[in-house]
C-alpha cells in the first residue's frame, strides 16, 4: 500500500506535543465506568513501551487517599485490582496498597492531615512528540512518504463524486500542487471538523474541544521524588505531578476550548488552578506564580456528547465514514494510538478490496518497534544504554551525555556518535549534546524551522528553557547556515522563537480571539 502524509505544520505542532505526556490507560475512566477505554488502552502501554523503551518507560505512581477523598482505600485497591486485570499488568507491576507511613516514605511531601494510606501503580511516560516522530521515521523507512508544513486544502472527486485526492498548499513555498489516492483519511485532531467541511457528505457528527494546561516547576523549589496522582480540594479533578529532568510538571485542567486552535494559551487562571492544587497536596512546598519555569496547553479532540461537563465526555475513538468516501477518524487518547491506526488502515484495506479488487493482509504493528527502538526489546534496553555508553568513551564523549542520548534516541545514537566525530561542533557555540542533537534532527527528523527543535524534538522548550535562553541564537545560526536562510527567514523565525519563550513563560492572560 502506497501511503502520504501531508501535515500543515510541524509534526506534532497541535495536540501530540502537548499531552500530559503519558501513555496509560486512564484510572479515573474507571469511576465513569469507561471499562472498554481502559482495557483497550491499558493493554496496549505494554506494546507501546516494548515498541519504543527509549521514548516510553515505566513509572511508578503514587494514589494518595485522604479522609473525604476522591478515592478511599477500599474503592482504591478495588479500582486498581480491576486497573490490573483489564490492563493485562505483568506481577512484577501490579498495584500495591501502602499504609500512612509507607505512603510517606514513598513521598513526604504528601499533605499529611487526613492521609489513610495510598494505593501504589505503574504507568508509562513518553516523550509525546519525539513518540510521534519515531513511528513517522519507521513509517517512512516502511515506504511512506511524508510532508510537514504542507496544508490541505481542498478535495477532489471523481465523475461519482467519490474523493480521490486532496490539493495543498507548500506553507514555506506557496507551491499548489494535488495529491491523488484512491482513498482519503482525515486524521486531523482538533481540526477534524475543519477538514470535514470541505466534503460535501459531512454527517452530523461533531467535535468537542477541551484544553489542558501543565505547568513546569524546578525540583530546587517542588522537591518531589515520585510521581503522584492527586484529586484537587477545588472541584476534585485528578492531577498528575510527575518528576523529569530536575523539573516537575503538573496537570492538567480540563476547560472547554472555543479558540485558536493552532495556539492555545495558559491563562492566570490556569495557573492559579495549578498552584492551588500543588499547595493543597504538597502544603510545605509553598509554589508562587513566580516559581513557574514554563506552560504548556493542549487541545483534546473529544467527540461532542450532548450536556456533558469536559471530564465527562469519553475519550473513545470512532471512525466515520462518508458518502464521499472521505474516512475520519476521531476521537481517541495517545496510549491507543496503534490501535487506532490499525483499525483506520484496516477498514481503508476493506474499502481498497472492494472498490479496486486490491487485497491487503491485516495491519501488524503490534510487534514492529518504532525508530530506534531496535534494541533487543524492554527487557535488554539498560544493558544497550550501557554498551553505548562504553562505545562513546572510545570516541571521547562523555559518559553522561553518552547515556543522555542513548536513553533519547535509541538504536539511532550511532547517527549522533558519528556527527559528533566528524562535526566541526567547536565552532558553533553549542555544548555537543545540542549540537549533535540539533544536526541530527535537521538530517534525519525534518525539521526546519528554531521551534521545531527547540519545542518539539529536543523539549527543550518545557524542561529547560534556561538552555533555550542561553542557545537559541547559536541554534538559529547554526540552521541558517545548514537550510540556507534568506536575511527574511531569520528575522521571522527569531520572532517565532521569541514569541514561543513568552508564551511558555507567560501565557495569555487576555481571551485569544477565536477562528
Amino acid at each position: 500500500m502506497k501511503v502520504a502524509l501531508v501535515e500543515m505544520q510541524d509534526f506534532a505542532q497541535g495536540t501530540s506535543s502537548r499531552s500530559t505526556k503519558l501513555v496509560h490507560g486512564g484510572l479515573r475512566y474507571l469511576k465513569q465506568f469507561q471499562i472498554g477505554v481502559v482495557a483497550e488502552t491499558g493493554k496496549e502501554r505494554a506494546i507501546v513501551y516494548e515498541n519504543g523503551p527509549h521514548v516510553t518507560t515505566p513509572e511508578w505512581m503514587l494514589l494518595p487517599m485522604h479522609k473525604g477523598g476522591t478515592f478511599g482505600k477500599f474503592s482504591t485497591s478495588i479500582g486498581l485490582g480491576m486497573y490490573d486485570r483489564l490492563a493485562g499488568v505483568k506481577k512484577s507491576e501490579r498495584k500495591k496498597m501502602l499504609s500512612k507511613k509507607e505512603t510517606l516514605a514513598k513521598e513526604p511531601l504528601v499533605k499529611k492531615e487526613g492521609l489513610k494510606g495510598g494505593g501504589y501503580y505503574v504507568e508509562y511516560r513518553t516523550d509525546d512528540a519525539r513518540l510521534t516522530i519515531e513511528v513517522m521515521k519507521r513509517a517512512a523507512e516502511k515506504g511512506a512518504e511524508i510532508i510537514n508544513y504542507t496544508k490541505s486544502e481542498h478535495f477532489t472527486y471523481d465523475k461519482n463524486q467519490q474523493v480521490n485526492g486532496v490539493k495543498v498548499i507548500d506553507k514555506l513555498t506557496n507551491e499548489n500542487y494535488t495529491i491523488k489516492a484512491k482513498k482519503v483519511v482525515n486524521a486531523a485532531g482538533p481540526w477534524v471538523d475543519d477538514v470535514r467541511s470541505g466534503d460535501y457528505a459531512r454527517n452530523n457528527k461533531k467535535l468537542r474541544l477541551t484544553k489542558g494546561v501543565h505547568v513546569v516547576i524546578d525540583q530546587s523549589k517542588f522537591p518531589l521524588g515520585q510521581a503522584v496522582y492527586f484529586d484537587t480540594e477545588k472541584d476534585g479533578r485528578m492531577i498528575f505531578a510527575i518528576p523529569r529532568e530536575g523539573k516537575v510538571y503538573v496537570g492538567t485542567t480540563d476547560t472547554f476550548y472555543d479558540n485558536i486552535k493552532s495556539s492555545p494559551l495558559t491563562t492566570q487562571e490556569d495557573r492559579d488552578y495549578l498552584i492551588d492544587a500543588i499547595n493543597y497536596m504538597f502544603p510545605s512546598v509553598n509554589v508562587t506564580d513566580e516559581d513557574i519555569e514554563s506552560t504548556w496547553a493542549g487541545i483534546r479532540p473529544l467527540i461532542y456528547e450532548e450536556g456533558k461537563d469536559p471530564s465527562e465526555i469519553s475519550r473513545k475513538d470512532e471512525i466515520w465514514e462518508g458518502k464521499s468516501g472521505l474516512l475520519t477518524i476521531a476521537g481517541g487518547k495517545l496510549t491507543g494510538y496503534r490501535h487506532m491506526a490499525q483499525d483506520i488502515v484496516d477498514l481503508v484495506s476493506k474499502r481498497l478490496k472492494k472498490d479496486y479488487g486490491l487485497t491487503f493482509s491485516p495491519c501488524n504493528t503490534k510487534g514492529l518497534a518504532i525508530s530506534g527502538g531496535d534494541v533487543g526489546g524492554s527487557k535488554n534496553f539498560d544493558a544497550f544504554v550501557e554498551q553505548k555508553v562504553d562505545v562513546a568513551k572510545g570516541f571521547g564523549i562523555d559518559e553522561d551525555v553518552a547515556r543522555r542520548l542513548a536513553s533519547k534516541y535509541g538504536s539511532n545514537v550511532d547517527e549522533l556518535f558519528n556527527i559528533a566525530q566528524t562535526s566541526q561542533y567547536h565552532d558553533s557555540k553549542l555544548p555537543l549534546e545540542i549540537y549533535v542533537e540539533l544536526v541530527y534532527s535537521i538530517q534525519q527528523e525534518m525539521v526546519y524551522k528554531p521551534n521545531d527543535f527547540l519545542v518539539r524534538r529536543s523539549g527543550k522548550m518545557y524542561f529547560n528553557i534556561k538552555d533555550v535562553l542561553d542557545y537559541k541564537d547559536a541554534v538559529i545560526d547554526i540552521m541558517a547556515d545548514m537550510l540556507d536562510y534568506s536575511p527574511a527567514q531569520i528575522e521571522a523565525y527569531t520572532e517565532e522563537v521569541e514569541q514561543a519563550i513568552k508564551e511558555a513563560q507567560h501565557g495569555n492572560n487576555q481571551p485569544a480571539v477565536k477562528e
